[in-house]
Protein backbone atom coordinates (compact mmCIF):
# COMPACT_ATOMS: atom_id res chain seq x y z
CA UNK A 1 0.00 0.00 0.00
CA UNK A 2 1.56 3.58 -0.79
CA UNK A 3 1.13 5.61 2.37
CA UNK A 4 1.22 9.01 0.19
CA UNK A 5 -1.74 7.91 -2.16
CA UNK A 6 -3.64 6.15 0.52
CA UNK A 7 -3.18 9.42 3.03
CA UNK A 8 -4.69 11.85 -0.60
CA UNK A 9 -7.55 13.48 0.67
CA UNK A 10 -9.92 14.25 3.19
CA UNK A 11 -9.87 12.80 7.07
CA UNK A 12 -12.08 13.13 9.94
CA UNK A 13 -10.78 13.62 13.84
CA UNK A 14 -12.60 11.07 15.17
CA UNK A 15 -10.71 11.07 18.38
CA UNK A 16 -7.82 12.28 20.09
CA UNK A 17 -5.78 14.00 23.00
CA UNK A 18 -4.47 16.95 21.22
CA UNK A 19 -5.29 19.95 23.58
CA UNK A 20 -6.18 22.42 20.70
CA UNK A 21 -9.16 19.59 19.84
CA UNK A 22 -10.04 19.24 22.96
CA UNK A 23 -10.77 22.94 24.20
CA UNK A 24 -14.12 23.15 22.42
CA UNK A 25 -13.83 26.27 20.98
CA UNK A 26 -12.44 24.95 17.67
CA UNK A 27 -15.40 22.79 15.97
CA UNK A 28 -15.22 19.59 13.13
CA UNK A 29 -11.39 19.31 12.45
CA UNK A 30 -10.03 17.72 9.53
CA UNK A 31 -7.08 17.42 7.56
CA UNK A 32 -6.82 17.54 3.91
CA UNK A 33 -3.64 15.99 2.41
CA UNK A 34 -2.93 16.23 -1.95
CA UNK A 35 -0.33 15.61 -3.59
CA UNK A 36 1.74 19.19 -4.56
CA UNK A 37 5.09 19.33 -7.05
CA UNK A 38 7.28 20.80 -4.63
CA UNK A 39 11.12 20.27 -5.06
CA UNK A 40 12.04 17.91 -3.07
CA UNK A 41 13.99 14.71 -2.50
CA UNK A 42 11.47 13.60 -1.16
CA UNK A 43 7.35 13.45 -1.91
CA UNK A 44 5.53 16.65 -0.44
CA UNK A 45 1.69 16.61 0.77
CA UNK A 46 -0.32 19.92 1.04
CA UNK A 47 -1.24 19.73 4.42
CA UNK A 48 -4.52 21.87 5.20
CA UNK A 49 -6.10 21.52 8.80
CA UNK A 50 -9.51 23.30 8.75
CA UNK A 51 -12.08 23.43 11.33
CA UNK A 52 -14.66 25.90 12.33
CA UNK A 53 -14.36 28.81 15.35
CA UNK A 54 -17.20 30.77 16.60
CA UNK A 55 -18.72 29.74 13.30
CA UNK A 56 -16.23 30.82 10.53
CA UNK A 57 -13.58 28.36 8.43
CA UNK A 58 -10.13 28.24 9.62
CA UNK A 59 -7.02 26.72 8.19
CA UNK A 60 -3.79 25.64 8.55
CA UNK A 61 -1.65 25.07 6.03
CA UNK A 62 1.40 23.40 5.66
CA UNK A 63 3.94 21.08 3.91
CA UNK A 64 4.47 17.23 5.07
CA UNK A 65 7.72 15.65 3.69
CA UNK A 66 7.88 12.31 3.64
CA UNK A 67 10.84 10.25 5.29
CA UNK A 68 13.35 9.00 2.92
CA UNK A 69 14.00 5.70 5.29
CA UNK A 70 10.54 5.40 7.01
CA UNK A 71 7.92 6.17 4.16
CA UNK A 72 4.84 6.28 7.09
CA UNK A 73 7.22 9.15 9.04
CA UNK A 74 6.80 12.59 7.75
CA UNK A 75 7.67 16.20 9.22
CA UNK A 76 4.85 18.87 9.30
CA UNK A 77 6.06 22.60 8.38
CA UNK A 78 4.05 25.35 8.51
CA UNK A 79 3.24 27.77 5.57
CA UNK A 80 3.19 31.37 5.71
CA UNK A 81 3.22 32.77 9.14
CA UNK A 82 4.00 29.33 10.60
CA UNK A 83 7.06 28.54 8.28
CA UNK A 84 9.10 28.29 11.31
CA UNK A 85 7.21 25.51 13.47
CA UNK A 86 7.85 22.19 12.22
CA UNK A 87 6.52 19.23 13.72
CA UNK A 88 7.11 15.12 13.20
CA UNK A 89 3.92 12.45 12.74
CA UNK A 90 3.67 9.44 11.42
CA UNK A 91 1.05 7.03 10.57
CA UNK A 92 1.23 4.53 13.30
CA UNK A 93 -1.36 2.19 12.03
CA UNK A 94 -3.47 1.82 8.80
CA UNK A 95 -6.95 0.28 8.29
CA UNK A 96 -5.78 -2.50 5.23
CA UNK A 97 -8.97 -0.77 3.53
CA UNK A 98 -7.56 2.93 3.65
CA UNK A 99 -10.55 4.05 5.34
CA UNK A 100 -9.12 5.22 9.07
CA UNK A 101 -5.56 5.87 10.64
CA UNK A 102 -3.87 6.29 14.03
CA UNK A 103 -1.70 9.01 13.61
CA UNK A 104 1.33 9.41 16.31
CA UNK A 105 2.92 13.08 16.24
CA UNK A 106 6.07 13.95 18.24
CA UNK A 107 6.53 16.86 21.06
CA UNK A 108 6.97 20.38 19.71
CA UNK A 109 7.52 23.85 22.05
CA UNK A 110 3.84 24.41 21.39
CA UNK A 111 1.78 20.58 21.69
CA UNK A 112 2.42 17.58 23.61
CA UNK A 113 3.02 14.02 21.90
CA UNK A 114 0.01 12.53 21.15
CA UNK A 115 -2.29 10.92 18.80
CA UNK A 116 -5.87 11.48 16.34
CA UNK A 117 -7.61 8.73 15.04
CA UNK A 118 -9.04 9.88 11.85
CA UNK A 119 -11.44 8.80 9.51
CA UNK A 120 -13.06 9.04 5.68
CA UNK A 121 -16.14 8.95 7.53
CA UNK A 122 -17.17 12.19 9.48
CA UNK A 123 -17.42 10.07 12.59
CA UNK A 124 -16.46 5.94 13.55
CA UNK A 125 -19.60 3.94 15.51
CA UNK A 126 -18.36 3.23 19.21
CA UNK A 127 -17.75 -0.19 18.28
CA UNK A 128 -15.28 0.43 15.04
CA UNK A 129 -13.66 3.23 17.96
CA UNK A 130 -13.32 0.33 20.82
CA UNK A 131 -11.71 -2.13 18.15
CA UNK A 132 -9.11 0.31 17.22
CA UNK A 133 -7.77 1.54 20.52
CA UNK A 134 -7.73 -2.51 21.29
CA UNK A 135 -5.50 -2.71 18.67
CA UNK A 136 -3.66 0.73 20.04
CA UNK A 137 -2.88 -1.65 23.04
CA UNK A 138 -0.33 -3.84 21.15
CA UNK A 139 2.04 -0.88 20.45
CA UNK A 140 3.68 1.03 23.50
CA UNK A 141 3.57 4.30 21.20
CA UNK A 142 -0.10 4.16 21.27
CA UNK A 143 -1.00 2.07 24.25
CA UNK A 144 0.55 5.19 26.48
CA UNK A 145 -1.93 7.83 25.11
CA UNK A 146 -4.95 5.39 25.17
CA UNK A 147 -6.27 7.19 28.37
CA UNK A 148 -5.84 10.61 27.55
CA UNK A 149 -7.95 9.96 24.15
CA UNK A 150 -11.16 11.83 23.70
CA UNK A 151 -14.29 10.96 21.16
CA UNK A 152 -14.76 13.95 19.49
CA UNK A 153 -18.58 14.47 19.64
CA UNK A 154 -20.42 14.94 15.45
Amino acid sequence: MNIISTLVGTWFICSTNFPMWLKGDKLDPTFTYSLTDKKADVPVLLDEVKYRKKGKQKTLTGYDYQDKHNPAAFVWRGKGLLSLVRSNWRVAMLDPEGQWAVIWFSKTLFTPEGVDVISRKSSLTAEQLNQIKAQMTNESLLKKHLQTLHDLNR
